[in-house]
């Protein structure tokens, strides 16, 4: 999930840069680059971790709905209604790139902690 909602934001991001003058748009892209490595290292990290130990602590078997805790279900339902409120806004579109950019890379990002997990438990063994 988390790479698919990654991959969405800097998908929607893109065509936002790609409609801008080429150095901003690497401008902007490089200040959502630094953004990105600060939101991981300091938020993400953290919580990428809490969650895998969450789901390794989950009996094999279990409700599909499972994968996220109730306080993840109430921060996606924060961040859909936020993003939904955000690009319709008159917030100029640069900005709304480098939010789109930041959280779709941080998110991009974290999600690889879940498939090294993954690659351990399932195939690493």
């Amino acid at each position: 999930m988390w790479t698919a909602v990654g991959l969405m934001l800097l998908w929607r991001a893109s065509i936002w840069l790609s409609s801008m003058e080429g150095s901003l748009a690497m401008g902007l892209v490089g200040l959502s680059v630094v953004l990105m490595v600060a939101f991981y290292a300091v938020m993400f990290r953290k919580t990428v971790q809490k969650n895998i130990a969450r789901l390794a602590s989950l009996p094999e078997r279990v409700c599909l709905f499972a994968f996220n805790s109730r306080r993840g279900y109430a921060l996606i339902l924060f961040m859909i209604v936020l993003g939904i409120t955000l690009r319709h806004s008159p917030i100029p579109r640069p900005y709304l790139a480098v939010v789109y950019t930041t959280m779709g890379g941080t998110l991009l990002l974290s999600s690889f902690h879940f498939y090294h997990r993954f690659w351990n438990e399932r195939i690493g063994g």
